[in-house]
């Protein structure tokens, strides 16, 4: 992605971001999502990743906010997120501007969209649903584990699993899978798997970003570099991810990895997410440096 200034609106100046900008983007970014914030591991990736918009709001030539934009759906919808505006400019309206900017830009790109999809951690006011039609609602668990304790957590967790399902070993009942990727593929791309999982809105929900089940979505999926498990290769009723842990600020210098669960069956998604933890345990980058005591979220 080239640097360039692409118009003005309301008091600001925008600009498509750089690699150039990443000092100035984490600049405006300290303390943003209590120290959970994705965007300095993803930034140079978001440079050249297809069909992504980055855009910066200057005024009076210093940085004040950033906005971006990923098109999915095959062309169709706009998914927007990595929103933020400096502390020192907020309350002064610069984030609706922003928005509205992205927007009419995006769309000058991409005259095929349709649809703007987002996703907020909070209830939405009732004034934004007159806007919007909500999609899904899900249930967040956040969980903060010093590296040094993981695996004596994960040793406790698979315990407390065995004694509940009254067997020595879960793998004597498990019926998670790992997928390959033209297994995952043919899952997918599958007309019948939003009903028998039970999908919400018909959709996968990644790291909180939707998107429907299609040839265009299932790209922007396998770049990822995805770990998914399902409870059958035929007719799943289970399926489950995690990302590869990636650094975040939290604490002066964290480890993050997500895990998103489908299906209505509680035993498999305790597994499931057991199975996610343990296949993490042993990536080099949570435990470099274990003087630090540093932190796995």
């Amino acid at each position: 992605m080239k640097g360039g200034k692409i118009g003005e609106s309301g008091g600001l100046t925008f600009w498509l971001a750089s690699p150039g900008d990443y000092d100035d983007v984490m600049a405006i970014s300290d303390g943003i999502y209590e120290g959970n914030d994705y965007l300095p591991h993803r930034y140079h990736s978001w440079m050249t990743e297809p069909y992504r918009v980055v855009i910066l709001a200057k005024r009076d030539g210093k940085l004040v906010g950033l906005a971006s934009g990923l098109i999915v759906d095959g062309g169709s919808t706009v998914f927007l997120e990595g929103m933020r505006v400096c502390s020192r400019e907020q309350g002064r309206g610069f984030a609706g501007v922003i928005q509205r900017f992205t927007d009419q830009y995006i769309r000058q790109l991409y005259p095929n969209v349709r649809m703007k999809r987002l996703v907020r951690g909070e209830d939405p006011r009732p004034e934004k649903l007159a806007k919007f039609s909500l999609l899904a609602k899900r249930a967040i668990l956040s969980l903060q584990i010093e590296a040094k304790a993981f695996h004596a957590f994960l040793s406790t967790l698979r315990a407390k699993l065995e004694h509940e399902t009254g067997t020595g070993s879960l793998e004597q009942e498990s019926r998670l899978v790992v997928l390959e990727e033209e297994q995952l593929r043919h899952i997918l791309l599958d007309p019948g798997v939003s009903s028998q999982i039970e999908l919400p809105g018909h959709m996968i929900i990644q790291d909180w970003q939707p998107l429907k089940l299609v040839e265009s979505n299932f790209e922007v999926l396998r770049r990822r570099n995805l770990t998914w498990l399902a409870d059958s290769l035929e007719q799943p009723t289970f399926l489950s991810l995690h990302t590869p842990p990636y650094p975040i600020p939290y604490k002066g210098g964290s480890f993050r990895f997500s895990i998103d669960l489908f299906g209505t069956k509680a035993d498999l998604a305790c597994r499931a997410l057991l199975a996610h933890m343990e296949m993490v345990r042993g990536a080099p980058q949570l435990f470099q440096d274990p003087q630090t005591g540093g932190t796995c979220c």
